[in-house]
């Protein structure tokens, strides 16, 4: 008869670890597992196969870990072009507007169709008025985002925001790489160091 022993049935039985959401994840492995899948990566490939097998296994988990990353907007993995407040502030102003660009593809597809019925005359005045349209929106955003960035960045130096701007607004909010972290009307804080 032992007092403080554990009886065999519950060292066996296992509790639930909680879900955290600040966590990994994913339990942390065990040391043996640890060791061994680091032997497995440590082990020299014996053929030309196994290596370029090995390579495009770490090219594409690579890739993938850096899309994921350029898709959340972490600052590290971001091109050149795309690094810094200044960008950032741009992305964001750009992201919560609502831009034209965002009808250009249904109207596109309206004016197919009225060319391919009589009303021909109909279609290219539609064309014109969306490109009209988007020239406008366009030449707004350029001017509103320079009085913000002069405002907001005193002394920087603006030479390609526009283009960056103009480059954003033109994609589709769904194709924008960082994506967009803002909602259209969204106010934008004040702080962008």
């Amino acid at each position: 008869m032992s007092v403080f022993r554990r009886t065999k049935s519950e060292s066996e039985t296992t509790e639930l670890v909680p879900y955290k959401p600040d966590g990994k994840g994913r339990p942390t492995p065990k040391r043996k597992e640890a060791e061994a899948l680091a032997k497995a990566k440590a082990r020299a490939p014996r053929t030309r196969k196994e290596l370029a097998a090995r390579q495009r296994q770490v090219r594409t988990e690579d890739s993938r870990k850096i899309r994921e990353a350029m898709k959340t907007g972490e600052e590290k993995y971001l091109f050149p072009r795309d690094k810094g407040p200044v960008r950032r502030f741009i992305r964001d102003y750009v992201d919560r507007r609502f831009s034209i660009v965002e009808m250009l593809i249904p109207l596109l597809i309206i004016t197919m169709i009225l060319q391919y019925t009589a009303a021909v005359g109909a279609s290219s005045l539609v064309m014109m008025a969306t490109f009209l349209f988007v020239i406008v929106d366009l030449v707004l955003l350029r001017f509103r985002l320079r009085k913000e960035l002069a405002r907001r960045f005193p002394g920087e130096p603006l030479k390609g925001t526009t283009y960056y701007a103009v480059m954003r607004s033109l994609q589709m909010k769904f194709m924008r790489m960082p994506k967009a972290k803002v909602k259209i009307g969204q106010d934008l804080p004040e702080e962008y160091r």
